[in-house]
């Protein structure tokens, strides 16, 4: 793969695609150093949950 493509390119999925040999490793972290550094573009949020739902909470309807 010469090219990286975007679906490949998620933090929380490159580790499954380069299990599967999909994704090399060493050309993923190439990738990586080749995009820009955005952070300055970034806004900090503040969000606020209303109710909280712990696993228990979950787990409760399951039986």
């Amino acid at each position: 793969m010469s090219e990286i493509e975007a679906r490949y390119s998620d933090k929380r999925t490159v580790e499954r695609y380069m299990k599967l040999g999909l994704v090399d490793e060493k050309a993923f972290e190439k990738h990586l150093k080749t995009l820009p550094d955005v952070a300055e573009k970034g806004e900090r949020v503040q969000a606020e949950a209303e109710e909280y739902i712990l696993d228990e909470d979950l787990n409760e309807g399951a039986e």
